[in-house]
């Protein structure tokens, strides 16, 4: 499967399971580990679990996994390794911001 096909399949899940503002990042042409990073919203701490299980165990019977990950009640992180995949409460995603970060990251690799 492509990572175009993949991605669309983690977000399509994402959306299927009420998470909110979820957000792409093409790092193709970066020096960041990771090709693409998705980032989510969850609707408060259960669900960030939630969601964070619901994709490893579908995507487990799809064939993809998680090499890495780190799950707190506000914040899962999980590596698939050309993906990482970020779900976490609104106020931690305001905090860390890392929209800002991979978006500033793309710039600069532009010029």
């Amino acid at each position: 499967m492509t990572i175009e096909k993949r991605i669309e399949n983690i977000v399509d899940m994402l959306d299927d399971k009420k998470a909110e503002e979820i957000e792409v990042f093409n790092l193709d042409n970066t020096d960041y580990i990771a090709k693409r990073v998705v980032i989510a919203n969850s609707l408060n701490t259960k669900h960030t679990i939630a969601l964070f299980d619901y994709l490893k165990k579908e995507l487990k019977s799809q064939g993809d996994s998680f090499l890495a990950s780190d799950v707190s009640d506000e914040w899962a992180v999980a590596d698939l390794g050309d993906i990482l995949i970020h779900i976490m409460i609104p106020e931690y995603r305001q905090r860390y911001s890392l929209e800002t970060f991979l978006s500033e990251l793309i710039e600069s690799q532009k010029k």
